[in-house]
Formats: structure tokens, C-alpha cells, sequence
């Protein structure tokens, strides 16, 4: 028997390994969509480096608004009762969209991979909060990416409506909420679902890494959706 394989069977080989390599790429592309679905990364995220920050980068990509961005007078019962929560003036409660929409979502239970009020998860509140409250059409689905679209801010410069992001368990940006006023947030605890606490909670304010607004494409140019 010969030593050397025909180039018929070697061809023929090295043929079938690339058709079952061909499919991997689509079989990890799913596992890693269903992992970061929500705000329970399993990795660490490892932020892109875009043109902003580095001359040969590629450009950012860019979060839009489905239109000029129309603010609605809240409830009487929306102002006595998110007034009380946050101690802050009546008058200061100006975004009845904001406050109707939490009001509404207020309890709901958590679910990993949620975003319904059967169960949510803290992304998943943050992306429904984006869309039907500030009108976002592409809000990322997870906090692993919509890390990636916000303009950092210091903290006493945090607006209503800017996200705010925690590492529990060690995991980087693995919780996500949306501030409100005076040093509160709103965010889809794993415990308690839906709820407005302090970021300066004992417990949370550990784990707060980072916080800023929404970077909002508008005619070419970047606007922040934090209001």
C-alpha cells in the first residue's frame, strides 16, 4: 500500500472540514446574541475603539429619534407621587411621559430575557423606557452594548434620563437604570422587579461604575436624550 494519500482524497477532505467549519461562525453568532440578550453578561465587556477617541478608527455608530421630540404634561396624581419619592418640588415633575411610563411598569416583576410586564429585565426596562418615553427607534437590546452610546458623564452631572451602569458579581456594566432627579434611579431590580431607589443606596452605590446620556443622532450631529 502507498505511503501517500491520492490529491483526489485529500481534496476531498479538506472540502467537507470547510463546509463544517463554514456553519460555526453562524452557531457562535446565536449563542452570544441569546448570552448578552439581557443584563446578565456573562463576559466582561470590551468596549470598540471608534473614531472619536482614535484617528484610524472606525466611526461610532449612532442611535436615532423617530422625530422631534415632543414632552407631555404629567398627571396631578404622577406629580403628588414622584414628587413625594424623589423629595423634590412638584414643579420639578415635568415629563409625563417619563413618569407615566414608570408609574405603569412600577412592580413588574424580573425575568431574565424579559420585556413585557409578565417579567423584564433591567436592560430590556431601559430599552422599552428609551423607545416609548424618548422616542428611540434603535436602542441596543443589551447593557454590554448600549454601554456603547452614551456620552460619560460625572455624576453630579446626571440628568433625567441618562443610563446608569453597575458591575455586580464582578461582571463589567452588567446592570443598567435610568436616573431621574435628585440622586434617584429607576431600574428592574432582580429581587424586587421595577422600583426607584437612590444610586447612593449603600448596597448599590458599590457597584456603580459609570453613568451618561444617550448619544442621539439629529440632522448629522449628536445630541444627548438626557433631559
Amino acid at each position: 500500500m502507498s505511503r501517500f494519500m491520492p490529491l483526489s482524497y485529500i481534496a476531498g477532505n479538506f472540502l467537507s472540514m470547510r463546509s463544517v467549519l463554514a456553519g460555526k461562525p453562524i452557531i457562535i453568532f446565536a449563542l452570544a446574541a441569546f448570552i448578552l440578550s439581557s443584563c446578565s453578561s456573562i463576559k466582561k465587556t470590551q468596549r470598540p475603539v471608534y473614531g472619536n477617541n482614535n484617528g484610524g478608527a472606525p466611526a461610532a455608530p449612532t442611535i436615532k429619534r423617530s422625530g422631534p421630540y415632543v414632552m407631555e404634561k404629567p398627571d396631578k396624581d404622577d406629580i403628588e407621587k414622584y414628587s413625594a419619592i424623589m423629595n423634590v418640588k412638584k414643579s420639578d415633575i415635568k415629563n409625563g411621559r417619563l413618569y407615566s411610563f414608570i408609574d405603569d411598569w412600577m412592580g413588574t416583576p424580573y425575568k431574565f430575557g424579559g420585556l413585557d410586564k409578565d417579567g423584564v429585565d433591567c436592560s430590556g426596562f431601559v430599552y422599552r423606557l428609551q423607545q416609548e418615553v424618548y422616542d428611540i427607534e434603535n436602542m441596543p437590546r443589551s447593557t454590554s452594548t448600549q454601554i456603547n452610546f452614551i456620552k460619560r458623564k460625572y455624576e453630579e452631572e446626571l440628568k433625567e434620563g441618562d443610563l446608569v451602569f453597575f458591575d455586580f458579581d464582578g461582571r463589567q456594566f452588567s446592570h443598567v437604570g435610568v436616573y431621574l432627579q435628585n440622586g434617584y434611579v429607576v431600574h428592574a431590580s432582580t429581587r424586587k422587579g421595577v422600583m426607584i431607589i437612590k444610586l447612593k443606596d449603600p448596597y448599590m452605590y458599590k457597584y456603580f461604575s459609570r453613568g451618561g446620556s444617550i448619544l442621539v443622532e439629529r440632522e448629522g450631529e449628536a445630541e444627548s436624550s438626557g433631559r
